[in-house]
Protein backbone atom coordinates (compact mmCIF):
# COMPACT_ATOMS: atom_id res chain seq x y z
CA UNK A 1 0.00 0.00 0.00
CA UNK A 2 1.54 3.11 -0.78
CA UNK A 3 0.96 6.31 1.87
CA UNK A 4 2.17 9.81 1.50
CA UNK A 5 4.17 11.15 4.09
CA UNK A 6 5.47 15.00 4.37
CA UNK A 7 8.97 15.13 5.20
CA UNK A 8 10.53 18.07 6.39
CA UNK A 9 13.84 18.65 5.00
CA UNK A 10 16.62 21.29 5.19
CA UNK A 11 17.94 22.23 2.27
CA UNK A 12 20.60 25.33 1.31
CA UNK A 13 20.10 27.05 -1.45
CA UNK A 14 22.38 29.14 -3.40
CA UNK A 15 21.59 33.13 -2.93
CA UNK A 16 23.58 34.52 -5.56
CA UNK A 17 23.20 38.76 -5.25
CA UNK A 18 24.58 40.49 -8.22
CA UNK A 19 25.22 44.19 -8.86
CA UNK A 20 26.01 45.86 -12.29
CA UNK A 21 27.18 49.68 -11.49
CA UNK A 22 27.72 52.41 -14.00
CA UNK A 23 31.66 52.21 -15.39
CA UNK A 24 32.00 55.60 -13.94
CA UNK A 25 31.78 53.39 -10.31
CA UNK A 26 34.21 51.08 -8.46
CA UNK A 27 33.45 47.00 -10.05
CA UNK A 28 30.77 45.26 -8.18
CA UNK A 29 31.79 42.40 -5.47
CA UNK A 30 30.05 39.14 -5.66
CA UNK A 31 29.47 37.18 -2.73
CA UNK A 32 28.31 33.32 -2.59
CA UNK A 33 25.99 32.83 1.15
CA UNK A 34 24.56 29.96 2.14
CA UNK A 35 21.12 30.13 3.86
CA UNK A 36 19.03 27.62 5.52
CA UNK A 37 15.52 27.76 4.54
CA UNK A 38 12.75 25.20 5.64
CA UNK A 39 10.24 23.50 3.32
CA UNK A 40 8.17 20.87 3.25
CA UNK A 41 8.44 18.03 0.91
CA UNK A 42 5.88 14.92 0.06
CA UNK A 43 7.90 11.74 -0.73
CA UNK A 44 6.40 8.80 -1.55
CA UNK A 45 6.88 5.63 1.21
CA UNK A 46 5.66 2.16 0.81
CA UNK A 47 4.14 0.53 3.78
CA UNK A 48 2.68 -3.06 4.89
CA UNK A 49 0.26 -3.60 6.61
CA UNK A 50 -1.43 -6.71 7.76
CA UNK A 51 -4.91 -7.10 7.72
CA UNK A 52 -6.71 -9.74 9.83
CA UNK A 53 -9.88 -10.87 8.63
CA UNK A 54 -12.34 -11.42 10.90
CA UNK A 55 -13.02 -14.99 11.21
CA UNK A 56 -16.71 -16.60 10.11
CA UNK A 57 -18.92 -17.06 13.18
CA UNK A 58 -19.15 -20.89 13.60
CA UNK A 59 -22.66 -22.09 13.05
CA UNK A 60 -24.77 -22.81 15.81
CA UNK A 61 -27.58 -25.37 16.47
CA UNK A 62 -28.36 -28.34 15.01
CA UNK A 63 -28.69 -31.95 16.17
CA UNK A 64 -26.27 -34.84 14.94
CA UNK A 65 -26.98 -38.58 15.00
CA UNK A 66 -25.07 -41.19 16.11
CA UNK A 67 -25.91 -44.99 15.13
CA UNK A 68 -25.22 -47.72 16.88
CA UNK A 69 -26.65 -51.47 16.63
CA UNK A 70 -26.84 -52.20 20.25
CA UNK A 71 -29.51 -50.01 22.73
CA UNK A 72 -28.02 -48.65 25.85
CA UNK A 73 -28.67 -50.80 28.90
CA UNK A 74 -28.23 -48.64 31.85
CA UNK A 75 -27.25 -44.92 32.23
CA UNK A 76 -25.43 -44.85 35.54
CA UNK A 77 -21.55 -45.15 34.84
CA UNK A 78 -20.34 -47.06 38.23
CA UNK A 79 -22.96 -49.76 36.81
CA UNK A 80 -22.78 -50.20 33.33
CA UNK A 81 -20.54 -52.70 31.42
CA UNK A 82 -21.62 -52.31 27.93
CA UNK A 83 -19.77 -49.89 25.31
CA UNK A 84 -23.59 -48.93 23.79
CA UNK A 85 -24.29 -47.49 27.29
CA UNK A 86 -20.65 -45.86 28.22
CA UNK A 87 -21.04 -43.99 25.05
CA UNK A 88 -24.03 -42.15 26.23
CA UNK A 89 -22.75 -42.09 29.65
CA UNK A 90 -19.29 -40.43 28.24
CA UNK A 91 -22.03 -36.91 27.12
CA UNK A 92 -23.24 -36.67 30.43
CA UNK A 93 -20.49 -37.49 33.18
CA UNK A 94 -17.54 -36.11 33.60
CA UNK A 95 -14.99 -38.42 35.60
CA UNK A 96 -11.73 -37.14 38.09
CA UNK A 97 -9.60 -38.10 35.49
CA UNK A 98 -9.84 -39.33 31.50
CA UNK A 99 -7.10 -40.18 28.88
CA UNK A 100 -5.51 -38.17 26.38
CA UNK A 101 -7.06 -39.16 23.05
CA UNK A 102 -3.81 -39.83 21.19
CA UNK A 103 -1.31 -40.73 24.00
CA UNK A 104 -3.27 -42.50 26.40
CA UNK A 105 -1.55 -40.61 29.39
CA UNK A 106 -4.06 -39.84 31.89
CA UNK A 107 -4.97 -36.21 32.12
CA UNK A 108 -7.44 -34.19 34.48
CA UNK A 109 -10.91 -33.71 34.17
CA UNK A 110 -12.86 -32.46 37.40
CA UNK A 111 -9.02 -32.36 38.75
CA UNK A 112 -7.06 -29.65 38.01
CA UNK A 113 -3.63 -30.92 39.61
CA UNK A 114 -2.63 -33.95 41.63
CA UNK A 115 0.62 -34.26 44.09
CA UNK A 116 1.96 -37.83 45.04
CA UNK A 117 3.22 -38.74 48.35
CA UNK A 118 6.72 -40.16 48.43
CA UNK A 119 5.85 -43.91 49.54
CA UNK A 120 3.38 -43.30 46.40
CA UNK A 121 0.28 -44.61 48.78
CA UNK A 122 -1.42 -41.01 49.07
CA UNK A 123 -2.74 -39.00 46.07
CA UNK A 124 -4.07 -35.51 46.97
CA UNK A 125 -6.12 -33.84 44.04
CA UNK A 126 -7.12 -29.97 43.71
CA UNK A 127 -10.43 -30.40 41.62
CA UNK A 128 -12.08 -27.39 39.31
CA UNK A 129 -14.26 -25.05 41.37
CA UNK A 130 -15.90 -23.85 38.25
CA UNK A 131 -18.04 -27.35 37.15
CA UNK A 132 -21.72 -27.54 38.55
CA UNK A 133 -24.63 -30.37 38.28
CA UNK A 134 -27.27 -29.37 35.83
CA UNK A 135 -29.58 -28.41 38.84
CA UNK A 136 -27.06 -25.53 40.06
CA UNK A 137 -25.51 -27.49 42.95
CA UNK A 138 -21.41 -27.16 42.90
CA UNK A 139 -19.46 -30.34 41.89
CA UNK A 140 -17.04 -31.00 44.80
CA UNK A 141 -14.96 -33.20 46.34
CA UNK A 142 -17.66 -34.99 48.17
CA UNK A 143 -19.07 -36.28 44.56
CA UNK A 144 -16.40 -37.76 43.72
CA UNK A 145 -15.49 -39.95 47.30
CA UNK A 146 -19.26 -40.65 47.48
CA UNK A 147 -19.12 -42.18 43.95
CA UNK A 148 -16.13 -44.64 44.99
CA UNK A 149 -17.35 -45.00 48.27
CA UNK A 150 -20.11 -46.31 46.63
CA UNK A 151 -18.37 -48.77 44.41
CA UNK A 152 -17.35 -50.38 47.65
CA UNK A 153 -20.72 -50.53 48.96
CA UNK A 154 -22.31 -54.29 50.14
CA UNK A 155 -25.39 -52.83 48.59
CA UNK A 156 -24.32 -52.17 44.83
CA UNK A 157 -23.51 -54.87 42.75
CA UNK A 158 -21.37 -53.41 40.32
CA UNK A 159 -18.48 -55.08 38.06
CA UNK A 160 -16.25 -51.91 38.88
CA UNK A 161 -14.65 -52.89 42.02
CA UNK A 162 -11.47 -53.77 41.38
CA UNK A 163 -11.00 -50.16 40.94
CA UNK A 164 -10.48 -49.68 44.29
CA UNK A 165 -9.38 -52.98 45.36
CA UNK A 166 -6.29 -51.10 46.77
CA UNK A 167 -8.04 -47.97 48.33
CA UNK A 168 -7.78 -47.40 52.04
CA UNK A 169 -9.61 -44.53 52.37
CA UNK A 170 -11.34 -41.36 50.02
CA UNK A 171 -10.74 -38.08 52.44
CA UNK A 172 -12.61 -34.71 51.73
CA UNK A 173 -10.23 -32.34 52.63
CA UNK A 174 -12.51 -29.01 51.67
CA UNK A 175 -14.90 -28.96 48.77
CA UNK A 176 -12.40 -29.21 45.95
CA UNK A 177 -9.51 -30.98 47.52
CA UNK A 178 -9.80 -35.07 47.93
CA UNK A 179 -7.08 -37.64 48.90
CA UNK A 180 -7.03 -41.13 48.17
CA UNK A 181 -5.05 -43.00 50.32
CA UNK A 182 -3.85 -46.32 49.05
CA UNK A 183 -3.07 -49.40 51.59
CA UNK A 184 -0.78 -51.12 49.47
CA UNK A 185 1.36 -49.19 46.27
CA UNK A 186 -0.76 -49.18 42.80
CA UNK A 187 1.24 -49.05 39.58
CA UNK A 188 -2.67 -48.64 37.84
CA UNK A 189 -3.77 -46.02 40.75
CA UNK A 190 -4.85 -43.17 37.73
CA UNK A 191 -6.07 -45.64 35.40
CA UNK A 192 -8.77 -46.11 37.66
CA UNK A 193 -10.62 -43.10 38.01
CA UNK A 194 -11.85 -42.63 34.87
CA UNK A 195 -15.69 -43.13 36.05
CA UNK A 196 -18.22 -40.87 35.71
CA UNK A 197 -18.58 -39.09 39.17
CA UNK A 198 -22.31 -39.27 40.58
CA UNK A 199 -23.86 -36.94 42.18
CA UNK A 200 -23.94 -37.03 45.58
CA UNK A 201 -27.00 -34.79 46.96
CA UNK A 202 -29.11 -37.25 44.24
CA UNK A 203 -28.67 -40.96 46.74
CA UNK A 204 -29.52 -41.99 49.73
CA UNK A 205 -25.83 -41.76 52.10
CA UNK A 206 -25.96 -45.11 53.04
CA UNK A 207 -26.25 -45.74 48.58
CA UNK A 208 -29.33 -48.10 49.48
CA UNK A 209 -31.16 -46.49 46.53
CA UNK A 210 -28.75 -46.45 43.62
CA UNK A 211 -29.33 -50.09 42.47
CA UNK A 212 -32.83 -49.35 41.69
CA UNK A 213 -32.69 -45.43 41.37
CA UNK A 214 -34.75 -43.97 38.58
CA UNK A 215 -31.41 -41.95 37.75
CA UNK A 216 -30.11 -44.68 36.12
CA UNK A 217 -32.67 -44.90 33.16
CA UNK A 218 -33.41 -41.01 33.39
CA UNK A 219 -30.29 -39.20 34.66
CA UNK A 220 -31.74 -35.91 34.85
CA UNK A 221 -29.07 -34.32 37.15
CA UNK A 222 -25.57 -34.20 35.39
CA UNK A 223 -22.14 -32.44 34.75
CA UNK A 224 -21.18 -33.56 30.85
CA UNK A 225 -21.46 -31.22 27.70
CA UNK A 226 -24.87 -32.73 26.93
CA UNK A 227 -28.35 -33.21 29.29
CA UNK A 228 -30.50 -36.14 28.91
CA UNK A 229 -33.68 -35.62 27.38
CA UNK A 230 -35.61 -38.67 26.58
CA UNK A 231 -34.51 -42.77 26.29
CA UNK A 232 -36.66 -44.46 23.86
CA UNK A 233 -36.27 -48.41 24.44
CA UNK A 234 -34.41 -50.07 21.38
CA UNK A 235 -34.98 -46.82 19.24
CA UNK A 236 -33.37 -43.86 20.43
CA UNK A 237 -31.27 -41.85 22.86
CA UNK A 238 -32.04 -38.09 22.94
CA UNK A 239 -29.61 -35.57 24.72
CA UNK A 240 -29.51 -31.79 24.82
CA UNK A 241 -27.04 -29.02 25.15
CA UNK A 242 -25.95 -28.42 28.28
CA UNK A 243 -26.09 -24.52 28.17
CA UNK A 244 -23.87 -24.28 31.59
CA UNK A 245 -21.25 -26.64 30.71
CA UNK A 246 -17.88 -25.26 32.43
CA UNK A 247 -15.87 -24.72 28.92
CA UNK A 248 -19.16 -22.99 27.55
CA UNK A 249 -22.21 -24.65 25.89
CA UNK A 250 -21.67 -26.88 22.89
CA UNK A 251 -22.40 -25.50 19.72
CA UNK A 252 -24.81 -28.58 18.99
CA UNK A 253 -27.97 -28.31 20.13
CA UNK A 254 -28.33 -32.19 21.43
CA UNK A 255 -27.22 -35.68 20.25
CA UNK A 256 -29.02 -38.22 19.09
CA UNK A 257 -28.47 -42.06 19.33
CA UNK A 258 -30.72 -44.33 16.67
CA UNK A 259 -30.55 -47.93 17.31
CA UNK A 260 -30.13 -49.88 13.87
CA UNK A 261 -31.34 -53.76 13.58
CA UNK A 262 -27.43 -54.46 12.11
CA UNK A 263 -24.57 -53.06 10.82
CA UNK A 264 -25.96 -52.95 7.46
CA UNK A 265 -28.93 -50.97 8.06
CA UNK A 266 -26.56 -48.50 9.76
CA UNK A 267 -24.69 -48.14 6.64
CA UNK A 268 -27.72 -47.63 4.87
CA UNK A 269 -28.70 -44.40 6.61
CA UNK A 270 -25.40 -43.02 6.63
CA UNK A 271 -25.26 -43.44 2.97
CA UNK A 272 -28.80 -41.94 2.65
CA UNK A 273 -27.67 -38.66 4.89
CA UNK A 274 -29.26 -39.86 7.97
CA UNK A 275 -26.90 -40.27 10.59
CA UNK A 276 -23.69 -37.94 10.95
CA UNK A 277 -21.16 -40.60 12.56
CA UNK A 278 -20.76 -43.95 13.51
CA UNK A 279 -18.05 -46.52 13.59
CA UNK A 280 -18.24 -48.75 10.72
CA UNK A 281 -17.75 -52.56 10.43
CA UNK A 282 -14.87 -53.65 8.75
CA UNK A 283 -17.23 -55.08 6.04
CA UNK A 284 -17.83 -52.31 5.17
CA UNK A 285 -14.35 -50.47 5.09
CA UNK A 286 -14.31 -50.57 1.04
CA UNK A 287 -17.33 -49.25 0.33
CA UNK A 288 -17.06 -46.15 2.71
CA UNK A 289 -13.41 -46.01 0.95
CA UNK A 290 -14.80 -45.89 -2.57
CA UNK A 291 -17.56 -43.69 -1.86
CA UNK A 292 -15.08 -40.89 -0.87
CA UNK A 293 -13.05 -41.80 -3.80
CA UNK A 294 -15.96 -40.87 -5.66
CA UNK A 295 -16.21 -37.65 -4.10
CA UNK A 296 -18.90 -38.29 -1.48
CA UNK A 297 -18.82 -35.88 1.09
CA UNK A 298 -17.52 -38.19 3.87
CA UNK A 299 -14.39 -39.01 5.95
CA UNK A 300 -12.81 -42.01 7.51
CA UNK A 301 -10.16 -42.34 10.49
CA UNK A 302 -8.65 -45.55 11.61
CA UNK A 303 -6.67 -46.34 14.20
CA UNK A 304 -6.06 -49.43 16.57
CA UNK A 305 -8.14 -49.64 18.93
CA UNK A 306 -7.52 -50.54 23.03
CA UNK A 307 -9.60 -53.75 22.85
CA UNK A 308 -10.02 -57.35 21.26
CA UNK A 309 -12.59 -59.89 19.78
CA UNK A 310 -12.96 -63.31 21.23
CA UNK A 311 -14.36 -66.66 22.02
CA UNK A 312 -14.86 -67.16 25.35
CA UNK A 313 -15.20 -70.56 27.23
CA UNK A 314 -17.51 -70.81 30.37
CA UNK A 315 -15.99 -73.12 32.76
CA UNK A 316 -18.16 -73.07 35.60
CA UNK A 317 -22.08 -75.02 35.22
CA UNK A 318 -24.02 -72.60 32.99
CA UNK A 319 -27.38 -74.18 34.91
CA UNK A 320 -25.72 -73.42 38.53
CA UNK A 321 -23.90 -70.41 38.59
CA UNK A 322 -21.81 -69.85 41.70
CA UNK A 323 -19.81 -66.86 43.22
CA UNK A 324 -15.69 -68.29 42.81
CA UNK A 325 -14.90 -67.16 45.92
CA UNK A 326 -15.40 -67.55 50.06
CA UNK A 327 -15.00 -65.72 52.86
CA UNK A 328 -12.26 -66.39 55.19
CA UNK A 329 -10.44 -65.21 58.28
CA UNK A 330 -6.67 -66.07 56.97
CA UNK A 331 -5.45 -66.09 53.78
CA UNK A 332 -2.66 -64.62 51.10
CA UNK A 333 -2.38 -60.93 51.30
CA UNK A 334 -3.42 -60.33 47.86
CA UNK A 335 -6.77 -62.19 48.62
CA UNK A 336 -7.72 -59.56 51.00
CA UNK A 337 -9.71 -62.52 52.79
CA UNK A 338 -11.44 -64.12 50.12
CA UNK A 339 -10.70 -67.36 48.80
CA UNK A 340 -10.96 -69.78 45.77
CA UNK A 341 -14.62 -71.59 46.08
CA UNK A 342 -13.14 -75.04 44.89
CA UNK A 343 -16.89 -76.44 45.82
CA UNK A 344 -17.87 -74.12 42.42
CA UNK A 345 -19.62 -76.65 40.72
CA UNK A 346 -17.37 -77.25 37.21
CA UNK A 347 -18.80 -77.02 33.13
CA UNK A 348 -19.63 -80.69 32.02
CA UNK A 349 -17.42 -79.73 29.05
CA UNK A 350 -15.30 -76.80 29.00
CA UNK A 351 -13.87 -77.18 32.32
CA UNK A 352 -11.42 -79.96 30.16
CA UNK A 353 -8.72 -78.28 29.24
CA UNK A 354 -8.58 -80.33 26.06
CA UNK A 355 -11.83 -79.61 24.97
CA UNK A 356 -11.35 -75.75 24.91
CA UNK A 357 -7.53 -76.09 23.32
CA UNK A 358 -9.67 -78.70 20.77
CA UNK A 359 -11.98 -75.66 19.89
CA UNK A 360 -9.14 -73.42 19.78
CA UNK A 361 -7.25 -75.93 16.88
CA UNK A 362 -10.77 -75.58 15.08
CA UNK A 363 -10.02 -72.13 14.04
CA UNK A 364 -8.61 -70.43 11.19
CA UNK A 365 -7.47 -67.13 12.85
CA UNK A 366 -5.72 -66.04 9.74
CA UNK A 367 -8.87 -66.63 7.67
CA UNK A 368 -10.85 -64.58 10.23
CA UNK A 369 -8.63 -61.63 9.50
CA UNK A 370 -8.11 -61.79 6.10
CA UNK A 371 -11.59 -62.44 4.89
CA UNK A 372 -14.30 -62.37 8.01
CA UNK A 373 -12.55 -58.77 8.97
CA UNK A 374 -11.42 -57.72 5.92
CA UNK A 375 -7.96 -57.19 7.37
CA UNK A 376 -8.90 -55.04 9.78
CA UNK A 377 -7.13 -56.36 12.54
CA UNK A 378 -4.21 -57.11 13.94
CA UNK A 379 -3.15 -61.00 15.65
CA UNK A 380 -3.57 -61.73 19.50
CA UNK A 381 -2.15 -64.28 20.78
CA UNK A 382 -3.10 -63.48 24.59
CA UNK A 383 -4.60 -60.74 26.26
CA UNK A 384 -1.99 -58.09 26.14
CA UNK A 385 -2.34 -55.43 23.33
CA UNK A 386 0.65 -55.48 20.79
CA UNK A 387 0.53 -51.70 21.10
CA UNK A 388 1.89 -52.40 24.64
CA UNK A 389 5.26 -53.53 23.66
CA UNK A 390 6.97 -52.98 27.38
CA UNK A 391 4.35 -56.06 28.21
CA UNK A 392 3.55 -58.04 25.07
CA UNK A 393 4.76 -61.54 24.90
CA UNK A 394 5.83 -61.60 21.30
CA UNK A 395 7.96 -64.71 21.77
CA UNK A 396 4.60 -66.87 22.75
CA UNK A 397 3.28 -69.24 19.77
CA UNK A 398 -0.45 -68.32 18.76
CA UNK A 399 -2.91 -71.30 18.56
CA UNK A 400 -3.25 -71.81 14.44
CA UNK A 401 -5.79 -74.36 12.58
CA UNK A 402 -4.62 -77.89 13.20
CA UNK A 403 -7.53 -80.42 12.73
CA UNK A 404 -5.61 -83.38 13.76
CA UNK A 405 -4.64 -81.90 16.97
CA UNK A 406 -8.20 -80.65 17.74
CA UNK A 407 -9.38 -84.76 17.02
CA UNK A 408 -6.25 -86.40 19.27
CA UNK A 409 -6.89 -83.56 21.72
CA UNK A 410 -10.76 -84.72 21.75
CA UNK A 411 -9.93 -88.31 21.52
CA UNK A 412 -7.75 -88.02 24.73
CA UNK A 413 -10.27 -86.16 26.76
CA UNK A 414 -12.74 -89.50 26.09
CA UNK A 415 -14.78 -87.80 23.64
CA UNK A 416 -14.92 -90.24 20.56
CA UNK A 417 -16.83 -91.65 18.19
CA UNK A 418 -17.49 -94.31 15.04
CA UNK A 419 -15.94 -93.23 12.04
CA UNK A 420 -15.02 -89.75 10.60
CA UNK A 421 -18.62 -88.57 10.97
CA UNK A 422 -21.41 -88.08 13.80
CA UNK A 423 -21.63 -86.46 16.88
CA UNK A 424 -18.96 -87.62 19.47
CA UNK A 425 -19.98 -88.46 22.84
CA UNK A 426 -18.66 -89.30 26.13
CA UNK A 427 -20.33 -91.70 28.67
CA UNK A 428 -23.66 -91.37 26.43
CA UNK A 429 -23.65 -87.78 26.47
CA UNK A 430 -23.17 -85.44 23.10
CA UNK A 431 -20.30 -83.47 22.68
CA UNK A 432 -23.07 -80.15 22.63
CA UNK A 433 -22.73 -76.86 23.02
CA UNK A 434 -24.30 -72.97 22.29
CA UNK A 435 -22.32 -70.51 20.79
CA UNK A 436 -23.93 -67.00 21.60
CA UNK A 437 -22.99 -63.69 20.18
CA UNK A 438 -25.02 -60.30 19.65
CA UNK A 439 -27.40 -59.90 16.57
CA UNK A 440 -26.65 -57.03 14.27
CA UNK A 441 -23.22 -57.49 14.44
CA UNK A 442 -22.50 -59.07 11.33
CA UNK A 443 -18.64 -59.63 11.61
CA UNK A 444 -18.99 -61.71 15.05
CA UNK A 445 -22.33 -63.32 13.19
CA UNK A 446 -20.23 -64.19 10.48
CA UNK A 447 -17.10 -66.06 13.06
CA UNK A 448 -20.33 -67.91 14.80
CA UNK A 449 -21.25 -69.29 11.13
CA UNK A 450 -17.60 -70.26 10.40
CA UNK A 451 -17.29 -71.78 14.17
CA UNK A 452 -20.15 -73.84 14.11
CA UNK A 453 -18.83 -75.33 10.40
CA UNK A 454 -15.84 -76.45 11.78
CA UNK A 455 -16.80 -78.12 14.81
CA UNK A 456 -19.77 -79.47 13.98
CA UNK A 457 -17.26 -81.27 11.17
CA UNK A 458 -14.97 -82.43 14.19
CA UNK A 459 -17.74 -83.93 15.87
CA UNK A 460 -19.28 -81.46 18.20
CA UNK A 461 -23.21 -80.33 18.32
CA UNK A 462 -23.25 -76.88 18.21
CA UNK A 463 -26.22 -74.49 18.59
CA UNK A 464 -26.00 -70.44 17.64
CA UNK A 465 -27.45 -68.49 19.84
CA UNK A 466 -28.01 -65.04 17.74
CA UNK A 467 -29.62 -62.71 20.81
CA UNK A 468 -30.35 -59.36 20.91
CA UNK A 469 -27.64 -57.47 22.84
CA UNK A 470 -29.58 -56.58 26.16
CA UNK A 471 -29.73 -60.29 26.12
CA UNK A 472 -26.38 -61.54 25.43
CA UNK A 473 -24.89 -58.86 28.30
CA UNK A 474 -27.58 -60.94 30.88
CA UNK A 475 -26.67 -63.87 29.78
CA UNK A 476 -22.72 -63.20 29.58
CA UNK A 477 -23.19 -61.57 33.47
CA UNK A 478 -25.19 -64.26 34.63
CA UNK A 479 -22.63 -66.77 33.20
CA UNK A 480 -25.93 -68.97 31.50
CA UNK A 481 -23.78 -69.49 28.62
CA UNK A 482 -21.55 -71.91 27.06
CA UNK A 483 -19.73 -70.68 24.68
CA UNK A 484 -19.51 -66.31 23.32
CA UNK A 485 -17.92 -64.79 20.95
CA UNK A 486 -17.73 -60.70 21.90
CA UNK A 487 -14.83 -58.42 22.32
CA UNK A 488 -13.64 -56.02 25.20
CA UNK A 489 -12.99 -52.23 24.46
CA UNK A 490 -11.62 -49.11 26.19
CA UNK A 491 -9.03 -51.53 28.21
CA UNK A 492 -6.49 -47.96 28.20
CA UNK A 493 -2.81 -48.20 27.88
CA UNK A 494 -1.92 -50.46 30.91
CA UNK A 495 -2.04 -54.25 30.36
CA UNK A 496 -3.61 -54.16 34.23
CA UNK A 497 -6.88 -56.57 33.50
CA UNK A 498 -7.21 -58.26 36.70
CA UNK A 499 -11.01 -58.10 36.34
CA UNK A 500 -11.15 -60.69 33.72
CA UNK A 501 -9.18 -62.80 35.21
CA UNK A 502 -9.25 -62.50 39.01
CA UNK A 503 -11.31 -65.12 40.85
CA UNK A 504 -12.71 -62.56 42.96
CA UNK A 505 -14.45 -61.19 40.35
CA UNK A 506 -16.27 -64.92 39.40
CA UNK A 507 -19.36 -63.01 40.78
CA UNK A 508 -22.76 -64.00 38.83
CA UNK A 509 -24.19 -61.15 38.19
CA UNK A 510 -21.80 -58.62 38.43
CA UNK A 511 -18.47 -59.87 37.49
CA UNK A 512 -15.85 -59.56 34.44
CA UNK A 513 -14.17 -62.97 34.60
CA UNK A 514 -17.66 -64.82 33.64
CA UNK A 515 -15.66 -67.20 31.83
CA UNK A 516 -14.88 -68.77 35.98
CA UNK A 517 -11.46 -69.04 35.43
CA UNK A 518 -9.21 -69.70 38.09
CA UNK A 519 -5.24 -70.29 38.46
CA UNK A 520 -3.24 -69.18 41.68
CA UNK A 521 -0.24 -68.26 39.77
CA UNK A 522 -2.02 -65.81 37.97
CA UNK A 523 -3.95 -64.17 40.58
CA UNK A 524 -0.26 -63.55 42.33
CA UNK A 525 1.62 -62.14 39.19
CA UNK A 526 -1.80 -59.57 39.03
CA UNK A 527 -1.58 -58.17 42.34
CA UNK A 528 2.58 -58.22 41.99
CA UNK A 529 2.92 -56.12 39.03
CA UNK A 530 -0.04 -54.03 40.00
CA UNK A 531 1.71 -52.80 42.86
CA UNK A 532 5.39 -53.51 42.44
CA UNK A 533 7.69 -50.72 43.86
CA UNK A 534 9.10 -48.48 41.64
CA UNK A 535 6.55 -49.49 39.16
CA UNK A 536 8.93 -50.07 36.42
CA UNK A 537 7.89 -51.06 33.14
CA UNK A 538 10.41 -53.88 32.94
CA UNK A 539 9.48 -55.48 35.99
CA UNK A 540 5.96 -55.75 35.48
CA UNK A 541 6.55 -56.62 31.84
CA UNK A 542 7.98 -59.72 33.13
CA UNK A 543 5.53 -60.67 35.36
CA UNK A 544 2.78 -59.33 32.41
CA UNK A 545 4.81 -61.81 29.60
CA UNK A 546 4.68 -64.89 32.18
CA UNK A 547 0.78 -63.91 33.04
CA UNK A 548 0.19 -64.60 28.93
CA UNK A 549 2.06 -67.50 28.89
CA UNK A 550 -0.56 -68.95 31.31
CA UNK A 551 -3.21 -67.85 30.14
CA UNK A 552 -2.57 -68.87 26.38
CA UNK A 553 -1.70 -72.20 28.28
CA UNK A 554 -5.39 -72.86 30.62
CA UNK A 555 -7.51 -71.27 27.04
CA UNK A 556 -9.84 -69.16 28.89
CA UNK A 557 -10.67 -67.47 25.92
CA UNK A 558 -9.50 -67.87 21.90
CA UNK A 559 -7.87 -64.61 20.93
CA UNK A 560 -9.20 -63.51 17.60
CA UNK A 561 -7.80 -60.00 16.65
CA UNK A 562 -7.23 -56.48 18.22
CA UNK A 563 -9.57 -54.46 15.90
CA UNK A 564 -8.63 -51.74 13.55
CA UNK A 565 -10.85 -48.90 14.52
CA UNK A 566 -13.02 -47.13 11.46
CA UNK A 567 -14.74 -43.85 12.31
CA UNK A 568 -16.54 -41.86 9.70
CA UNK A 569 -18.47 -39.14 9.32
CA UNK A 570 -20.30 -36.64 7.06
CA UNK A 571 -18.35 -33.52 6.22
CA UNK A 572 -20.68 -31.17 7.22
CA UNK A 573 -19.80 -32.15 11.07
CA UNK A 574 -16.47 -30.38 11.47
CA UNK A 575 -14.01 -30.28 14.68
CA UNK A 576 -14.24 -33.99 14.56
CA UNK A 577 -10.68 -35.42 15.24
CA UNK A 578 -10.95 -38.64 16.73
CA UNK A 579 -8.09 -40.61 18.41
CA UNK A 580 -7.25 -44.06 19.86
CA UNK A 581 -8.09 -43.51 23.03
CA UNK A 582 -11.18 -40.92 22.75
CA UNK A 583 -13.49 -40.01 19.91
CA UNK A 584 -15.52 -37.86 21.93
CA UNK A 585 -13.12 -35.41 23.96
CA UNK A 586 -14.09 -32.02 22.36
CA UNK A 587 -18.07 -32.48 21.35
CA UNK A 588 -18.06 -28.88 23.18
CA UNK A 589 -16.58 -27.50 19.61
CA UNK A 590 -18.29 -29.99 16.86
CA UNK A 591 -20.42 -28.29 14.92
CA UNK A 592 -22.72 -28.87 11.81
CA UNK A 593 -22.21 -26.37 8.23
CA UNK A 594 -25.66 -25.97 6.35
Amino acid sequence: MISRSKWLAMISLLIIASFVLAACKPEAIIQTVEVPVEVEVEVPVEVEVLITPTPEPIPQGGSIVESTFADAQILNPILSSDSASSDVIAKLFLGLLTLDEFSGEVIGELAESWTVSEDGLTYTFTLRDDVTWTDGTPVTANDVKFTYDAIGSELVDTPRKSNIELVEAFNVIDDYTLEIVFHTLDCTALQNFTLGILPAHMYAADYSDIMDSTLNDEPTVTNGPFKFQEWVRDTNVTLVRNEDYYLGAPNLDGWIYRVFADTSAELAAFLAGEIDVFGVGPEYVSVIEGEIAKGSPFEMKKFFNDGYTYVGFNMADPDNPEIGWVDADANEEFTEGELYNSEQTPHPILSDLNVRKAIAYTIDYTNIINKVAFGQGAPMVANVLPAVVWAYNAELEPYALDVEMAASLLDEAGWTRAGEEGVRTKNGVPLALSLMTNAGNETRENIAAIMKDNLDTLGFDITLDILEWGTVVGNLLGQQYDMVIIGWIGMGSDPEDSVFWAYRYDDPGGGFNFVSYYNEEVDQLLFEAKSLPGCSTEGRGEKYKRIQELIHEDAPYAFFYNPLGNVIWNTRLQAINPGPWATYYNVEEWYLTP
